[in-house]
C-alpha cells in the first residue's frame, strides 16, 4: 500500500481519475506511515533535480503544493506554496538585479531593466521549471492538471519561485544566491528559453560583454507610402555598421539587424577564429 501511493502521488501532474485512484490517493494520504515515506522519497528527489542540500523539508513541501491539491492531503497540516511565491519574486529579483549590476557595469538602469524582464518572466521561468523537472515534483489536482495548457506558466513560475523562496529560508541568502546564479541564470540564457527573442538584449548583452559601447539604432532608408512603409536599419556598435534589418515598422526592423549581426558575428567567429567584433563600415 506504501509504495502504490507514492506511485499515486508521485506521478508528476496527476492522470489520475476523479473516481477510483483520487479516492485512493485520500484513504493513504490520511495514513501518516505511507505519508512519511512519500515526503522522505521526495525529499532525495527535490535534492537530486535541484543539486541542493535541504535541511527543513517542510519549506520544500510546501513550495510544491499547490492549493488545489490542499484538500487531499491531511487536514490543517500544510498550506499552498502562494505565501513563498510572494517572497520567492522579491528574492529572486533582488539576486538577478545584482547580478546584472555587478556584471554590466555600464549598462545604463532601462537596458538593465530590459535584460532583467528578459530573464526573469512567467514563461522563461516556466521552461526553466520543466528543465529542472519541477512539474514533476509538484502536487495538484486533476483537475487543475487539466487546465495546464491554459494556465501551465503560471503554475510553474510561482512553484519555480516559491523553491527560490524554500532555499533561502532553510540555508540563507549564500545557497539561494548560489542556486540562481549557477543554476537558474545559465538556464534562463540558454537559446531555447524565449521563443520570441530579444535580439536587440541579446546583442547588448554580448558586446557589453566585451566591453564595448552600447549598440546604436538608425533608420537608413524608408521606403512605400505612409501607410505602409518598409524601414531598413542599421545597428552600430563604437560608430562600426555591423548589420542591417528591414522591417515593417523600426522595431522590427531593429529586431532584424540585431538578429543579423549577431548571425554574422558568430559566422566570422566560426569560419575565421575572430574573437572580437567585426570589421564595418565607419559611420559618418
Amino acid at each position: 500500500m506504501v509504495k502504490n501511493f507514492f506511485d499515486l502521488l508521485y506521478n508528476g501532474l496527476y492522470r489520475f481519475s476523479s473516481s477510483g485512484k483520487s479516492k485512493n490517493l485520500n484513504i493513504e494520504a490520511n495514513n501518516p506511515n505511507s505519508f512519511e515515506f512519500f515526503r522522505e522519497e521526495r525529499k532525495k528527489q527535490i535534492q537530486e533535480k535541484l543539486g541542493i542540500s535541504i535541511k527543513n523539508q517542510n519549506y520544500f513541501d510546501e513550495a510544491l503544493i499547490h492549493r488545489s491539491y490542499l484538500h487531499l492531503l491531511p487536514k490543517g497540516l500544510y498550506q499552498s506554496n502562494e505565501r513563498l511565491e510572494f517572497l520567492g519574486d522579491s528574492v529572486l529579483g533582488f539576486i538577478v538585479t545584482e547580478y546584472l549590476f555587478h556584471k554590466y557595469p555600464n549598462l545604463p538602469e532601462g537596458e538593465l531593466t530590459k535584460i532583467r524582464s528578459w530573464l526573469v518572466n512567467k514563461h522563461s521561468l516556466s521552461v526553466v521549471a520543466k528543465k529542472l523537472e519541477i512539474d514533476k515534483l509538484l502536487l495538484i489536482s486533476f483537475s487543475t492538471a487539466k487546465t495546464l495548457d491554459r494556465s501551465g506558466e503560471t503554475i510553474l513560475s510561482d512553484a519555480l519561485e516559491a523553491i527560490i523562496a524554500a532555499i533561502y529560508l532553510d540555508s540563507g541568502y549564500n545557497a539561494v544566491k548560489k542556486f540562481v546564479t549557477q543554476t537558474l541564470i545559465p538556464l534562463l540564457k540558454e537559446e531555447d528559453v524565449l521563443q520570441d527573442k530579444n535580439y536587440k538584449s541579446i546583442l547588448m548583452e554580448t558586446v557589453q560583454a566585451e566591453g564595448k559601447s552600447a549598440p546604436t539604432y538608425e533608420v537608413l532608408e524608408e521606403e512605400g507610402p505612409p501607410h505602409d512603409k518598409t524601414f531598413r536599419v542599421g545597428v552600430y556598435v563604437d560608430n562600426i555598421l555591423l548589420a542591417t534589418g528591414t522591417g515593417r515598422s523600426k522595431k522590427e526592423a531593429e529586431q532584424k539587424a540585431a538578429k543579423n549581426a549577431l548571425e554574422i558575428r558568430d559566422m566570422k567567429k566560426k569560419n575565421k577564429g575572430e574573437e572580437n567584433g567585426t570589421a564595418g563600415l565607419r559611420k559618418k
